[in-house]
């Protein structure tokens, strides 16, 4: 699908939809209740539906379909992770937990994603994989015992250990070698782990986890508004006219909340009436030098942000994004130019040198969600249409991206189905 969009100043009010990162938490923490199952699917039905503020994402569809597999009580389930890698990194331990053997498959650039080191402690207690990588089977279940892993690779081979391990017959500790990055998302982890009556003790170079708990339907169930996706019309706020997103948490464990701290830094003007955040233009913008190791998803929506004041802006620490669902160093920066930016690629880092303004033009979301959603964005500075080709990557995190930019007073036609 591609889309025209005709520069136009965003403005009005949303609701954040629900976050993707909270929701694969709350729905694997659910599925694994004793005795919940007309309450988790009541759960994943508000998801499917398409419930207010549910958006039913590809990305949280593939971790409902897989725990819907995994519950169906199938001799050896086949999980079809998408090009999900949290529902992959999340389910492959907490899979192996409880079961002795499961089928896991993926798509796009999922099978080309890293898993070693998560794969080498799962093969050291006790599981054997059929392939180096997916599709694969896994049999075997996880045993005990300490898993050491780097900090800086994936903290999502952090909290899949953290949710399987638990569930295990003796207890477990997770060894950190080098710094945890990416360490807001453990924190939301171990947030849900608690409401689901889980209890994990943090030591100085990792976790201790007891062995033999259950997981517990909490009392009060919620998932909490997406700051990741939020951010893109925050951005757009900076960029043109006020926008307010509603039902964000100010103190949620989601590294992307530092949205409202960078954009204040750009210069823009954000104000917070109780979760309801209000971002408009401040009178002069100015560049910045940001660490982007701990909120990796805000790269290609800052890069927006930075094309819109005058000046260098540098977006460091980011090697990581290499091995996102595009290469998004690379795409970002094809992104800026394409819309005539002018930016400098460097290995783990982007420079952007902003004017205030682009001109327009024709951007490949190379299948990133967030590459296409950063483009929408940017025609706000734009001077000519914006043609996006490929939008329907919009699906995997915000199926209703394009509705609620319309909503705020976007102008995006539809203008061929792609090749």
């Amino acid at each position: 699908m591609d889309i025209k969009i005709t520069p136009h100043a965003l403005s009005g009010r949303l609701r954040a939809i629900a976050s993707k990162s909270d929701a694969h938490r709350v729905l694997i923490c659910a599925a694994l209740c004793d005795g919940a199952g007309d309450a988790f699917d009541a759960l994943c039905a508000r998801f499917v539906g398409g419930e207010a503020g549910f958006d039913p994402s590809e990305d949280i569809l593939a971790t409902i379909a897989c725990l819907r597999a995994f519950k169906s009580g199938a001799q050896i389930p086949t999980l079809d992770c998408g090009e999900s890698g949290s529902t992959l990194r999340f389910l492959l331990p907490v899979a192996m937990a409880v079961a002795d053997a499961a089928a896991f498959d993926g798509h796009g650039r999922l099978p080309e994603r890293p898993l070693g080191e998560l794969k080498r402690e799962m093969e050291a207690h006790g599981c054997k994989f059929s392939a180096p990588c997916l599709p694969f089977t896994v049999r075997g279940r996880l045993t005990g015992g300490t898993y050491t892993l780097p900090g800086n690779v994936s903290s999502q081979y952090v909290t899949g250990l953290l949710l399987a391990l638990p569930m295990l017959g003796s207890d477990s500790r997770i060894v950190l070698t080098s710094k945890l990055q990416s360490a807001a998302y453990v924190e939301m982890t171990l947030r849900t782990l608690r409401a689901f009556g889980i209890r994990i003790c943090e030591t100085a170079d990792g976790y201790e986890i007891p062995g033999n708990q259950r997981y517990t339907w909490p009392q009060k169930l919620a998932v909490e508004g997406d700051w990741s996706n939020a951010a893109f019309f925050l951005t757009a706020g900076m960029l043109g006219s006020p926008v307010t997103v509603t039902d964000l948490m100010p103190d949620s464990p989601q590294a992307d909340r530092a949205i409202a701290v960078l954009l204040a830094g750009f210069g823009a003007d954000c104000k917070n009436a109780g979760g309801d955040y209000t971002v408009a233009p401040a009178a002069d913008g100015k560049p910045m030098r940001i660490d982007v190791s701990e909120c990796p998803d805000l790269f290609p929506i800052l890069s927006v942000a930075a094309a819109g004041v005058c000046g260098e802006t540098v977006l460091e620490n980011a090697a990581r994004l290499r091995l996102k669902e595009s290469d998004r160093i690379q795409t970002t920066a094809q992104m800026l130019q394409a819309l005539g930016g002018n930016v400098s690629e460097r290995e783990d880092a982007l420079v952007i040198y902003g004017t205030g303004k682009l001109c327009g033009g024709c951007v490949d979301s190379c299948g990133d969600h967030r590459i296409a959603m950063a483009a929408a964005i940017a025609s706000v500075l734009c001077e000519e249409p914006v043609v996006i080709g490929h939008a329907e990557a919009v699906r995997k995190s915000y199926p209703r991206f394009f509705e609620d930019f319309r909503q705020l007073g976007g102008i995006a036609d539809v203008i061929g189905t792609g090749k």
